[in-house]
């Protein structure tokens, strides 16, 4: 009998010991490049979740090692993992909702601002919508800062300077530049022109074109985040905000600070336009787009005008 109960015993540890294993969750999570500034959110989400779960939610980042930037949302739609980080500019026709945050000349002005128009626009049901097509929840944004021009050769100083300037821009900024011009220069946030390197043969620097940025959330397979238990949905949606504040002082605190004495030490021009110019960037490029972002749109059945009226709304309140 006792050697019988010590089995039963043994064989009920051993049991629990297996479920628990099984109540694991481990999620797949796809990203490329390195790790850098626009993946800092990402990676304390994974430390989060896991502190948050004694280790029993965690985030597996792999850079590059799941899918192609480009095809993240597909790698979503049919599960071959659980959460990714693709732009939006990336492919227009699969997320039109959220181009709107690509329009040019927008306003915004501070990572924290991208991050409270991004998280409204991602809330709109009609946004909410157009994601689940995708079978994709949108998480979080990846603010960036304003996609200011770095070049080479002579320096543009007013908006007919760039008539025939050849810029390598994406989304909503490659549009607006294409209305002012024809690559002798290229649209980044600062820490991928130091990635990328076009930091070591630019001349000059636009320091307050600000003609606008690209927007790159986190997103999530929606059966995946339905299938969480309470815990780890908690776990995972309450430790949005603290990856994003994370984020955002570690991208001023560390990249922004680096960006100032780079721009220096490599005696980088930096180019600052008037008030008078950036109203002709404004009415030149900014109308003309957004008009026709609303037009296209609201032919696919979009509400197209609420949607950048939310977004310009919030950036003039601001």
């Amino acid at each position: 009998m006792k050697r019988g109960y010590m089995s039963a015993v043994i064989a009920g540890s051993l049991s629990l010991v297996l479920a628990g294993e099984a109540a694991a969750t481990e999620w797949d999570v796809s990203l490329w490049g390195k790790r850098r500034a626009f993946t800092e959110h990402v990676e304390k989400l994974a430390e989060l979740v896991s502190a948050k779960t004694d280790g029993g939610f965690t985030l597996n980042l792999s850079y590059g090692g799941l899918s192609k930037n480009k095809e993240n949302l597909d790698g979503i739609s049919i599960g071959a993992f659980e959460m990714a980080q693709f732009c939006a500019g990336y492919h227009y026709d699969k997320n039109p909702s959220i181009t709107v945050l690509e329009l040019p000349f927008l306003g915004v002005s501070s990572l924290e601002q991208e991050v409270k128009v991004s998280r409204a626009v991602y809330g709109h049901p009609a946004v909410v919508a157009d994601m689940a097509r995708w079978n994709a929840t949108l998480l979080m944004p990846s603010p960036l800062p304003q996609y200011n021009i770095a070049g080479v050769g002579e320096a543009p100083r007013t908006l007919k300077d760039f008539e025939g300037l050849a810029v390598r821009a994406t989304g909503g900024i490659g549009k607006a530049m294409k209305a002012i011009g024809v690559v002798k220069a290229v649209a980044f946030a600062p820490h991928a022109h130091m990635s990328f390197g076009t930091v070591e043969s630019a001349t000059w620097w636009t320091t307050n074109l600000n003609p606008g940025t690209v927007n790159c959330p986190v997103v999530v397979n929606t059966d995946a985040l339905n299938a969480l238990s309470e815990t780890e949905r908690e776990a995972l949606l309450g430790s949005v905000d603290e990856a994003l504040a994370h984020y955002i002082s570690y991208y001023n605190d560390q990249t922004m600070a680096e960006w100032g004495p780079t721009l220096e030490a490599k005696g980088i021009e930096t180019i600052t336009f008037t008030d008078d110019e950036l109203a002709a960037f404004r009415e030149t490029v900014a109308g003309p787009a957004a008009t026709a972002w609303v037009e296209e749109n609201t032919e696919r059945g979009l509400p197209a005008a609420e949607l950048l009226d939310l977004v310009t709304d919030m950036v003039a309140g601001d």
